[in-house]
């Protein structure tokens, strides 16, 4: 059980370094007072979809989920086997 617990641990924290990389990936929000107006729509980011910074943002909730549900798990596990 020492083993399942130590390979949990160390997953997790892989993850957690893959999910602090890609967010610090993703690029700025940094619309303003623009996004009031309208200003900043652009025929660009009406194709958001298909950019980088929708791959990235779609992989940070994917390796948020997981390492959410890997929590939970750790938590429910560790107490076992003490």
């Amino acid at each position: 059980m020492e083993f399942v617990n130590t390979f949990f641990v160390a997953i997790q924290l892989i993850l957690s370094v893959i999910l602090i990389c890609v967010i610090i990936l993703q690029s700025g929000k940094n619309s303003g007072l623009s996004a009031f107006t309208g200003a900043n729509e652009s025929y660009l980011s009406k194709n958001k979809a298909k950019s980088r910074d929708a791959r990235l943002a779609l992989a940070t909730k994917w390796f948020a989920g997981v390492f959410i549900v890997l929590t939970v798990l750790l938590n429910i596990l560790i107490p076992l086997s003490v």
